[in-house]
């Protein structure tokens, strides 16, 4: 089990994120480079986090003045990898290296590359820095498929 420390900051900004949706928070990372919060809720609190027609989460991101975005917590970290990627349909994940160090390569279906990506990197960003600190899974990389050359002309 990883040990997740909060900073200060991080604990008033779960609590304010906990009573103004109801859900339950586990994690908060406050990415200034992306200008967003992002918070881990707890199995099962995703859609009181989100909220009719996205209503809570409206609702706390005007109240915290920043965009937040939502993952849902699962001990299974391959789940959790999938979850960090959504909407991106993840099609598989390959772990290695030591279990203290592990990384993962992610597959992802063609068409969703550019979400799982992000507009500059983001989304990527945002499952290593999650994978870390929840699962201590030191790397997360998206599988570079080979372009197959075309075909031999006869």
């Amino acid at each position: 089990m990883v040990e997740v420390k909060l900073t200060e900051d991080c604990m008033r900004l779960i609590s304010q994120f906990e009573s103004l949706t109801g859900a339950g928070s586990r994690d908060c990372v406050i990415d200034d480079r992306n200008e967003r919060l992002i918070f881990v809720v707890n199995p099962g609190d995703m859609g009181l986090a989100i909220g009719k027609k996205g209503a809570s989460i409206k609702k706390a991101s005007e109240a915290m003045g920043k965009k937040i975005e939502v993952v849902e917590y699962n001990s299974n970290s391959e789940q959790f990898l999938k979850n960090c990627f959504l909407p991106a349909q993840v099609t598989s994940i390959v772990f290695s290296g030591e279990p203290d160090a592990q990384s993962a390569t992610v597959e992802v279906r063609d068409e969703d590359r550019g979400i799982a990506i992000g507009k500059d990197g983001k989304n990527i960003f945002k499952a290593k820095k999650l994978a870390l600190r929840q699962h201590n899974i030191v790397d997360v990389q998206i599988l570079q498929k080979p372009v197959d050359d075309a075909p031999a002309q006869e």
